[in-house]
């Protein structure tokens, strides 16, 4: 049994690391917003649902035009991630004026139901636009970053099989750790991530000492929400076809992704994205033979809420949080 783990570990690491880019970067826009606001934001998880579909728009647009054939792929991308992450960033800031700020002050449960209905709002607006124009609302996306690398692992040990990685993956990771790198220095090393810290810890302070709260919150929907809509573009081009629910698991994935770093800790969303990926595609892997057949691959979602039980019960401040002391 040992053996034959060992064996697909490799092509596990390669899956696990790609799929906890995407969760670690979506868990960014959670951990941020809550870290402000203390408001779980469950409509983030289909603000990356519609980055996908424009992003993948925008390649059908570009690549529909003659000269776009010159423009190499790498370039295409960055084009498109920018478009998609300024048209979800502006998304995130009017879903903050409209659905959230009115609601600032009420109790927590009505900003949280408010979300949930913005949640499916969202997919159904996405759906009736790709039924539109596509006639069905499960849209494959141009094929870009598709070559084959052969990774040889059996070069290092005879126990370990060869895994086979698609060039998207390392264009995912790495514009995925570029993105969280970029926001761990936005907010430990500027004004603006200073007011951003400075609210986060106290609101009403923050405003007697001249700090925009509300240009503040804005810049935080803005950023979380661009985060998410760029990483919705590098889902689409990692596995191709999208669809208007894709947002719905892999966003409470995400959740639990920043749960298990400690929600409001930008760096704990980052490990805690990574550590679930890695997790997931172990369990999709070997679930199946650990437990003797009786679970397979399609119980990995099972095991991801399982991790969220044992975080809540042992651990609920996450792996790099810090516990609150209630005040009274």
């Amino acid at each position: 049994m040992l053996q034959e783990v060992l064996q697909s570990l490799p092509q596990v690491l390669v899956d696990g690391l790609t799929l906890g880019a995407v969760y670690a970067v979506v868990a960014l826009g959670y951990t941020m917003v809550y870290g402000i606001l203390q408001l779980i934001n469950f409509a983030h998880g289909e603000v990356f649902m519609s980055g996908a579909f424009i992003g993948t728009a925008f390649f059908i647009l570009i690549m529909g035009m003659g000269w776009a054939a010159e423009i190499p792929q790498f370039i295409l991308l960055i084009i498109v991630l920018v478009l998609t992450a300024s048209i979800t960033g502006l998304v995130g800031v009017g879903l903050e004026r409209v659905a959230y700020r009115p609601l600032r002050n009420a109790p927590r449960l009505i900003p949280l139901i408010t979300a949930i209905g913005i949640s499916f709002i969202l997919q159904d607006v996405v759906r009736f636009i790709a039924e539109l124009f596509n006639g069905n609302y499960i849209v494959t996306g141009p094929s870009l970053f598709s070559e084959q690398i052969t990774l040889k692992a059996s070069s290092i040990s005879s126990i370990f099989f060869d895994a086979r990685i698609k060039t998207s993956f390392l264009i995912v990771l790495g514009v995925a750790i570029v993105l969280m790198v970029a926001l761990d220095y936005f907010v430990n090393k500027t004004k603006w991530g200073t007011a951003m810290r400075a609210v986060a810890l106290d609101r009403e302070t923050a405003s007697l000492m001249s700090i925009n709260v509300n240009k503040v919150i804005s810049i935080t929907f803005f950023i979380g929400s661009a985060l998410g809509g760029a990483t919705g573009v590098l889902f689409a081009v990692q596995y191709g076809t999208i669809d208007p629910y894709i947002g719905f698991i892999l966003g409470l994935k995400a959740f639990i992704a920043a749960v298990l770093g400690g929600i409001g800790n930008i760096r704990g969303a980052m490990l805690g994205g990574m550590l679930l990926g890695l997790m997931e595609m172990f369990a999709s892997a070997n679930l199946s033979l650990l437990t003797g057949g009786v679970f397979g691959a399609e119980y990995k979602d099972v095991f991801a809420f399982a991790i969220l039980i044992l975080v809540l019960i042992f651990k609920p401040e996450g792996l790099l949080g810090k516990p609150t002391a209630e005040k009274v």
